[in-house]
This record gives C-alpha cells, sequence and structure tokens, in this order.
C-alpha cells in the first residue's frame, strides 16, 4: 500500500529560523529517510514550500498502516519530541513508475 506523510514542523517559520541544532535534527531526518529508500520503502520525500508554512512530504510503501506509524514513529524529528508531527493518509489508487 502507498502513503502520504506529511511531515509538519514545530512552527510554520521553521525553514527560516531553525536553531543549529535543529539543523542537526533535520540532518538525521534526511539519513534516515535515504535508509528506507535504500531499501525500498520510501519511494520520494522532500520539503514542500507552501506559502502559509513548509513542511516535509513523502510517498511511502508499506504493507499496512501500521508499518508506517513504526515507520513515522522512529524518525529522529519525532524522536526529539521537538514539536514535529506527521500526518499518514492512505493512497488507495497511488500510481508509481516502475
Amino acid at each position: 500500500m502507498n502513503f502520504f506523510c506529511k511531515l509538519l514542523p514545530p512552527r510554520p517559520s521553521f525553514l527560516q529560523d531553525m536553531t543549529e541544532d535543529e539543523g542537526r535534527l533535520m540532518q538525521e531526518h534526511a539519513e534516515y529517510w535515504r535508509e528506507w529508500l535504500a531499501r525500498g520503502n520510501v519511494i520520494a520525500f522532500g520539503v514542500v514550500g507552501d506559502p502559509s508554512g513548509v513542511y516535509g512530504a513523502g510517498m511511502v510503501e508499506f504493507e499496512s498502516l501500521e508499518e508506517v506509524e513504526t515507520f513515522t514513529e522512529g524518525d529522529p524529528t519525532i524522536r526529539a519530541q521537538g514539536g514535529f508531527r506527521f500526518e499518514i493518509h492512505p493512497m488507495p489508487f497511488g500510481v508509481v513508475r516502475a
């Protein structure tokens, strides 16, 4: 199953005013997602420059919602408990390039 994962930062201005510690956390976050990209579960991920507030977006493929939740709970941004949170949405008719 395919899922859309939206990572919401602790504040809308995050991209403009992140601290050095938050910058390191974002590097760990990107490394985590790259690892899962190499495993084949992550299809794509990146930053969305929404004018109302930047956020992270990722498309993933897992067998169940529970597996996606386990994956997102393991993300360094969530483990750090710094105000980040994920929204997870199933994509029942998602099509990916082979």
